[in-house]
Order: structure tokens, then sequence, then C-alpha cells
């Protein structure tokens, strides 16, 4: 029998041998495959989704990056989670998928509306384009080798982490301690336009983590090890502070010029020094922690990208039992700082390792417990259900839980559609069979009811493995998975 990590290799070879032929000859789009022992099971749970869209305070667009919902895996500069359009409303749902054998989960949009990802394998990350519609993948260059390591099914350092700038590039960090900016051509292809090498400030056994940028255009970063950093593209001056504690999420950025990074040890906004530029830590907050990695996740710490909320909040969950919503007011200076900590899931049986979905002063977060890796979602294996909603008071005085959900999302990163008003999360849930489904399912905002599930596929090729939930601009969904990428969008 041809093991997982063999099939994941020829994957990696045969896309890099597309690499070196003519644009015609990139891999065909052949179907990701389902179990071949599974028993049939129901295609669409529910009944079609009518749109009631949520009202939200539209989000700043970024100056120096793609608009909002196509720039990067949280959406936007405040990691909202959230988009403007409707999402799949289903029952008459089209499906495709293209088998790949790398986890295509950071997924964005050019200006041409073609997708740009970073698909990850054993091997080389590779960034990838494709048709919206046919997952035709028109471009791929592979970037740096990751290095062998225990834990390469959750580092999401050396690309993963990606943001598409407002000229259609794709700013990737690199498993060699570079920042690359890569451009399109007209082929389709990619080009690399600049190649900054961090290593200076970014040690030897240390890897970046996630970059954006702030409001002036600098590209700030952090590293796995704790190091916080900014690159300025024009001159490629470097300035950077370790602060001695591991990094293992994206970050936050907003128009005030505050970055806002969560540490395994604390919640920080980092402004602009003084005259040397050096990142300065404008506020620092610990949170509790209980210090272990809980089932779920894949560190030590909060698990949570932090998520800038309207105007005044900056949100993250702590690593407490149990788990907590933690809610910071974001200015540099205020008279009390922590909002609100709000308990949800039950004890011993709570943790998360991703965003929150947030607006203004709702938010939605998702239980990942016991996921503890991919086996823990095969031979009919799920994981601890829930989803809550928890509100921030009108008056800023605490916050109050809204709604729970009981549906099973072992590892995705739900979205939120204001234009729908949906919640879409990608679920497992128990099976009297024992078969391994996996589900496109949505969630009404208001009520945490579910609407609808629509089945995505069966089996290991289906589990997303951490990847979100995507929602393009034409109103598709798309989920990164072991087996490459797929594509459900109303057929009407």
């Amino acid at each position: 029998m041809v093991g997982r990590r063999s099939l994941i290799a020829i994957g990696t070879a045969a896309l890099t041998l597309a690499v070196t032929s003519s644009a015609a000859a990139l891999l065909p789009v052949i179907p990701i495959p389902d179990d071949p022992l599974s028993t049939p099971g129901p295609e669409f749970i529910g009944e079609a989704a009518q749109p009631d869209p949520v009202s939200a305070e539209p989000i700043l667009r970024h100056p120096f990056m793609a608009p909002n919902g196509r720039s990067n895996i949280h959406n936007d500069a405040y990691q909202s989670d959230t988009y403007r359009q409707a999402g799949p409303l289903g029952p008459a749902m089209t499906e495709v998928s293209t088998e790949l054998l790398h986890e295509c989960a950071s997924i964005t949009f050019d200006s041409e509306g073609r997708i740009v990802a970073v698909c990850v394998g054993i091997e080389a990350p590779l960034l990838t384009m494709f048709d919206p519609e046919t997952l035709e993948m028109l471009a791929v260059m592979p970037l740096p080798p990751r290095t062998p390591s225990p834990d390469f099914l959750t580092d999401f350092s050396g690309g993963g982490y990606f943001y598409l700038d407002h000229r259609d590039r794709a700013v990737v960090p690199t498993s060699t301690r570079h920042v690359l900016i890569v451009g399109e051509t007209d082929q389709p292809g990619f080009q690399t336009e600049r190649d900054f090498d961090l290593s200076s400030v970014v040690p030897q056994g240390d890897s970046i983590i996630a970059l954006m940028p702030d409001w002036e255009g600098r590209i700030w970063f952090a590293t796995k090890q704790g190091v916080v950093g900014k690159l300025n593209k024009r001159t490629g001056k470097l300035r950077a502070l370790a602060t001695g504690e591991p990094i293992g999420n994206s970050f936050a950025v907003d128009e005030s010029g505050g970055v806002y990074i969560v540490t395994d040890g604390a919640m920080y906004r980092f402004d602009v020094g003084g005259a040397d530029g050096k990142p300065k830590v404008s506020w620092r907050r610990t949170y509790d922690n209980i210090g272990t990695e809980k089932s779920g996740q894949t560190q030590a710490g909060s698990g949570a990208t932090p998520t800038v909320m309207g105007r005044r909040y900056v949100a993250i969950t702590d690593n407490a039992d149990p788990m907590k919503i933690v809610v910071y007011r974001r200015a540099k200076q205020v008279h009390k700082r922590v909002v609100c900590e709000k308990a949800v899931f039950e004890p011993g049986a709570g943790s998360t390792d991703q965003s929150l979905i947030a607006t203004e002063r709702k938010i939605v977060v998702e239980n990942n417990f016991g996921y503890a890796g991919i086996t823990a979602t095969t031979q009919g294996g799920v994981t601890t259900p829930g989803l809550e909603r928890v509100d921030v008071k009108t008056d800023g005085s605490g916050c109050v839980r809204r709604w729970r959900s009981e549906e099973t999302a072992p590892s995705v990163v739900p979205k939120l559609s204001l234009g729908a008003g949906l919640v879409y999360t990608y679920t497992k849930p128990p099976a009297d069979d024992g078969a391994d489904r996996w589900f496109l399912t949505a969630l009404d905002f208001r009520t945490g009811d579910t609407v609808y599930k629509r089945l995505a596929g069966v089996g290991l090729g289906y589990n997303n493995h951490y990847a979100p939930v995507t929602i393009g601009p034409d109103g598709a969904g798309y989920v990164g998975t072991f087996g490459g990428l797929l594509t459900l969008r109303d057929s009407d």
C-alpha cells in the first residue's frame, strides 16, 4: 500500500515537473477522490438559505493590500474573517475539486478574479494561480523548501501567512528567512520583483511565521521564536526586537499605526518607535494561560490571530481552562485595558487555534478541542463540538453570550457573510456507519441555528486541517484540504 507521505511526495514531484514545462503542460484538474470504502450518505441536509443581511461598520481598505475579502487568509487588515458579499445559499450547488496533494489554505484573489494561493506539502510550498471556476492551474512557482521537522503538519511558517498587495503582488515569507515580493506576468505566470534578506535580525533556527504591512507601507513581520520587526521596502532597512515569547499565528494592523500581536505570553500593541524607527511596545497585557498545548492547538498559548473590532477593540482567546474570549481597548492610553473576559465551552474540553470572527461588537468562536492531528478524524473519529457567539455590551461594560451551536468543526477557520447573515464553517459530524464525511455548513448568525450542510467529500483527502472557508468575489465557497482545493457554488 502506498502511504500518505508517499502520495504527497509524488504530488510534489509532479507539480515540480509541471513548473519546468510550458503553461499548457500544467497538471490537469483531477477531482479529489472519495474514500472508496465509504457507504452512500446524504448530499444535502437542511434547506436553502434566505439572505438576511447583517449590519456592520465597514472596514477600511488597507492602502497597500488587495481589497477587503481578497488580500489574506483572514480577509483584511483587521483579520475580521467577514465578507460583505453572500456565500453559497444551496441546495443546488455544483462542486469542483482538484487533487494536488498540497493543501491550499491561504487563498487570495487578484484584480482579474483569479485565485492566488500558497499550497503547502511536505517539500516546497508552491505559489499557485488557479482559475476560480474550473480550478485549472494557470501558474505555479516553487518557494524554498521547508526544513524537515516532526511538526511539519502544524508549522505554518515559510509562506502560509502571506498577503496580496494593492498591485496584485504576493508578499511571501520564506523558509530561508527572506521576504519575496512576487508579481504576475502576462502568460500568466509569476516573477520575483524584490528579495529581502532578513537573516541579520531573524536568527538561524528561527522562521518567519507571518507578515503584514502597516498603513505607511512598511512590512512588519513576526517569527516563531518571538522576533517582531519591520522592513522598509524602499531602503531595505530592518528594525527588530526580540520578545523572547513564541508566536504561532498571524497578526492585525489598523489605520492608527497599531500592530497587534499575541505571543504565548501576552497580547501586545506595537507602534513605530522614536528616531531609530524600532518597533515599540505601546502596551502589553498577559492573559490567563495554563501553560500547556491543549488538544486542538499548535502552541501553548492563545491560538488566535488578534482580531481588530471596529474603532475601539481588539480580541483574542486566552489559554485558560475554561478558555475565555478576551476583549481589549486598543488605544495606546486608556483608563481600563480589558473590556471583558468571557468563558466559552466546557472546562477540560475547550480550545481553539483559529482567529475569531468579529464585527465591531459581535464575536464568533469555534471549538477545536480533540483535533490532535489528522488521525483524530479518520475511521469515524470526531472532535468536541461547539461554536459560540459572544457580544460586547453597547456601553462597553462587559460581554454576554448570545448562542451556542453544537456543530462539530474540527479545525476550520469559519467565516461570516454579512450579505447572507450566515456563518460558514466546515464540519465532520458523527456518522452511524463510521464514514468520514465533511460538510460545508451554514449557521444563522443571529440565532446559531444550522441552516444547511452540503457534503464536500468523504475521507482524508477532504480534511481541511486548519485551512479556512474562503468566499470568492462571486459568492463561491472554497476550502483547502489535504487533497488539494475544492469549490462549491450555487448553480443558479
